[in-house]
């Protein structure tokens, strides 16, 4: 025998579940490595799956989110056991609020252990169930290919989300000669859609004279193009979709909440009737609110919420009902209605000058960006919370962007920005955040030099935490203004130390110029902004 020939490896639990992700279409995953999943590392080296390192479990699952987002494909996370898991669990309730298709993959400690204290021992699925659609922890062959069917299915399924496996190591050492998982299937059929909902939504809507549809995050212009416009054409009723923690006040329209209070007749299409929307307390005395979901938990809250209101609600895979909905029209808006919502759901009318010497305006900021997305025929915008992030929510324009989302979490943009990269090397990417939300993942640069990416990093550096020190100052006043100031740390130094490019500016043209650049790596611009709140709806 040749003893340089690589001996033939025993197919293991590990080389099944890799192997029937592939099948599952996943091209990669986003992971952070450990020794309990040092299996599925080997085995994905043989099965040619890509493996996107990181720095910090979170960001996998950030990576995981924006993946699915752009491509509409399962994104797929990858981390260890005990803390690692627990670092990752924080951004699957993210997921979970923006109805994005991630399964998770833990490693855990071996089955033979349990009970013995072993190394990591945990009851991951007590951390995990609460912001997870499914989780488990498959202790044998063939559980693994039962619960790995059962996960993808749910994640794509007609109430999209993310999903948990918790997988001992021993367990996927075991010998495994089939594949695990049965092959790719229509998501699940529980929430068919009936042509003769569709027609009363129609028929309502085309009865109504100040009718608006609003949906929910899984609709919006990045997962499905063109349906806004679609659904307006088809029905005549205004379309919007609300996304944002700040609810009545998303930054992305002048006025969302009077747009709500003055319809007659409301459609929520995947989007719950939560503190999102008032739980409907903003309803009009005499308007009539549909909801269609999927999930019979969210009907029930709407019906709760909705108790004073003239309500229905419908259970239905939301994106089916409505692409069916868009093919019923076409139907002319009610001009007046329709000119008063494009008043209301205008982008606001965001402007200020800076009045502290060295620094800019956020809205300045924003139009510089507005101007570089318009200059690119394949631009994303991705925007992180906080202050700075409803300034870019509020400014900013891009035919697909990626946003922190109704859970309202910070820290995520860069990590997003590295999974948009890879899934369209050829877009233009422009990521905006504050220094708050940097110091979340900014070491995500060395991921995104590592693995190639490249964009555009715009930080609005204030040098503190604006959002809470705005609260601080509406609330309490000037003189309780507590534990919000940040250093004068240098983000573009950071970034240069871990091989990207940066450059600080504190002037529109430096901004500019920066912008214009075409970069083969991140750049980060780290631009001196004044500390002053986000713009306030009307």
């Amino acid at each position: 025998m040749n003893s340089s020939t690589t001996p033939v490896k025993p197919r293991r639990v590990a080389d099944a579940l890799v192997r029937t992700l592939c099948g599952r279409g996943v091209s990669r995953v986003f992971a952070l490595s450990g020794n309990q999943i040092m299996p599925l590392f080997d085995a994905c080296l043989d099965a040619g799956l890509e493996i996107v390192h990181t720095r910090h479990e979170a960001a996998c699952v950030y990576m995981a989110e924006a993946h699915a987002q752009l491509t509409g494909e399962l994104g797929v996370a990858l981390v260890t056991a005990g803390v690692g898991l627990g670092n990752a669990v924080g951004p699957l309730y993210c997921a979970l609020t923006s109805e994005t298709p991630v399964l998770l993959l833990s490693g855990d400690s071996p089955q033979a252990q349990d009970g013995h204290g072993a190394f990591q021992e945990l009851d991951q699925a007590t951390l995990t169930r609460a912001v997870t659609r499914f989780c488990a922890r498959p202790t044998s062959a063939a559980a693994v290919a039962a619960d790995l069917d059962t996960a993808c299915r749910i994640a794509i399924g007609s109430h999209p989300g993310p999903v948990h496996l918790a997988l001992p190591a021993d367990v996927l050492a075991q010998p495994c000669e089939s594949d695990t998982g049965a092959t790719p299937g229509d998501p699940d059929a529980a929430a068919a859609v009936a042509s003769t909902d569709v027609a009363e939504v129609a028929a309502t809507l085309a009865r109504a004279t100040q009718p608006l549809i609003v949906l929910g995050p899984t609709l919006n212009a990045t997962r499905q193009p063109g349906l806004v416009d679609a659904l307006e054409r088809a029905t005549g009723a205004p379309t919007v979709v609300a996304e944002s923690p700040r609810g009545l006040k998303d930054p992305t329209y002048a006025n969302l909440g009077s747009t709500i209070s003055n319809a007659d007749t409301v459609v929520l299409l995947g989007k719950p009737c939560d503190f999102s929307l008032g739980f409907g307390g903003m309803a009009a005395p005499d308007s009539h609110w549909t909801l269609v979901h999927a999930d019979a938990a969210v009907l029930q809250q709407a019906a709760t919420n909705l108790a004073a209101t003239p309500h229905s609600g419908i259970q239905a895979d939301p994106i089916g009902f409505a692409r069916r909905l868009a093919e019923t029209g076409p139907r002319a808006a009610v001009p007046a209605w329709r000119t008063r919502c494009d008043v209301w759901l205008a982008p606001l009318n965001a402007t200020g000058t800076a009045t502290v010497a060295g620094s800019l305006h956020p809205a300045t900021v924003c139009r510089a960006v507005q101007d570089a997305l318009n200059r690119s025929s394949n631009a994303i915008l991705i925007t992180d919370g906080g202050e700075f992030g409803q300034w870019a929510q509020a400014c900013c324009r891009a035919p697909r962007r990626v946003v922190n989302g109704v859970a309202g979490s910070i820290g995520g943009a860069i990590p997003a920005a590295v999974a948009a990269s890879l899934a369209d090397p050829t877009a233009d990417i422009v990521v905006l955040m504050g220094d708050g939300s940097a110091g979340f993942h900014l070491l995500e640069l060395d991921t995104a030099v590592r693995v190639g990416a490249r964009f555009h990093l715009v930080i609005g550096n204030d040098r503190r935490w604006n959002a809470e020190h705005q609260i601080q100052l509406r609330d309490y006043g000037i003189d309780r203004l507590v534990g919000c100031e940040l250093g004068e740390a240098d983000y573009a130094a950071v970034a240069r130390g871990l091989g990207a490019c940066g450059e600080r500016v504190s002037t529109v043209a430096a901004l500019t110029e920066a912008l214009a650049r075409r970069v083969s790596t991140p750049l980060c611009v780290d631009t001196a902004i004044e500390s002053v709140a986000a713009p306030a709806t009307t």
